[in-house]
């Protein structure tokens, strides 16, 4: 059975996140063919590094998703003025791949995993709806033009002891006349007082180099599926190691997950447990499962009630979560869980 630490750290990122930007790039790729053809397979990566941008990728779908167009819109609207340079190789599917599918199969083999803990009123860790919660206020203080000296790249970061938050961080691109103290005396005000109420007792960490005006593609690389922590539990539960981003359905790595998370949530609602665990594994091709597994934090076996009222055949969990419609590039910053509105959050009697 698991146990969650007592003292951990978790992490966020803003939107302007070199790798965030690339979820965000393919995400909307994904959108761009479901609005047309909502039984399009797509599997896109986005790979951006110092003024150049590479999509590549498989997708079968009636759809024509002009991926330069749409890569440059979500770069601009994120906030980026600089030049990129974009090469797109995208292509058909594997026929290898499509022939396990086209019966219902799952899309790859792998291993998922979905958590709920009724200690907060987004059934997620105190750390980790922090973090996120910091996160979308630093781009808000941006975008709103509270703090107009921010740039989009940012992380934030929380530390919990005991339930109580003792450290809290931000690393924050800034316009180049902007001086350290009055960013510092700024996000006190406006960033961590307004998410974490009072300071007391909090240590205070605002850009620790002491200055950060390059962000984005011009200081780092970013990639497609590398925040898979930041996306789901913050580290504090296991990870199968499958991303989301820029994937249909069919990628059990991305509709499984979905589905665990939903049978978690509705096992804490329901009342079965405080905190739920649920995994499932699957083998590519084949339309079962190879295993499900759910336990309580008292380390009752919840697997029975599980696979009584949730089917976890990759095609059931597309009707049952409607996973074709063009909903996924929303996801694909500050958390895909603990968003009302998102159907793997519904809560349904059991």
């Amino acid at each position: 059975m698991f146990h969650l630490l007592t003292h951990y750290t978790t992490e966020s990122v803003t939107r302007g996140h070199p790798d965030k930007v690339c979820d965000q790039i393919s995400d909307a790729i994904l959108d761009a063919c479901l609005a047309e053809d909502p039984q399009s397979r797509v599997a896109v990566e986005t790979f951006g590094s110092h003024g150049t941008l590479m999509i590549g990728g498989e997708i079968t779908t009636n759809a024509k998703p002009n991926c330069e167009a749409i890569a440059r819109k979500v770069y601009e609207d994120i906030g980026y003025t600089e030049e990129l340079d974009i090469l797109s190789r995208v292509v058909s599917q594997s026929p290898d791949i499509a022939m396990g599918v086209d019966t219902g199969g799952a899309g790859d083999q792998g291993i998922m995993y979905g958590y709920a803990t009724d200690e907060t009123p987004e059934y997620l860790p105190k750390g980790v709806v922090l973090a996120h919660a910091l996160a979308r206020r630093l781009e808000k203080l941006r975008t709103d033009g509270t703090l107009p000296y921010l740039r989009p790249d940012g992380k934030t970061q929380v530390t919990i002891k005991e339930g109580q938050v003792v450290t809290a961080l931000t690393s924050t691109q800034h316009a180049e006349e902007a001086d350290l103290k009055d960013i510092e005396r700024d996000l006190k005000e406006h960033l961590f007082t307004p998410v974490l109420g009072s300071l007391e007792g909090i240590e205070i960490l605002v850009n620790p180099t002491g200055r950060f005006v390059q962000g984005g593609f011009e200081a780092d690389a970013g990639l497609t599926g590398r925040k898979i922590m930041v996306d789901t539990y913050g580290g504090l539960i296991p990870h199968g190691g499958g991303c989301f981003s820029g994937k249909d359905s069919t990628k059990v790595d991305r509709s499984a997950a979905y589905m665990c998370r939903f049978v978690a949530k509705n096992l804490v609602a329901n009342g079965y447990a405080k905190k739920a665990l649920v995994s499932v594994a699957y083998a590519i091709g084949r339309v079962e499962p190879v295993m499900v597994e759910a336990f309580g934090d008292d380390g009752k076996n919840l697997t029975d009630i599980v696979t009584k009222n949730f089917d976890f055949r990759p095609r059931e969990i597309e009707k049952r979560l409607q996973l074709r419609r063009p909903i996924f590039q929303e996801t694909a910053a500050y958390g895909h869980f603990g968003v009302d509105g998102r159907p793997w959050e519904a809560v349904e009697k059991i």
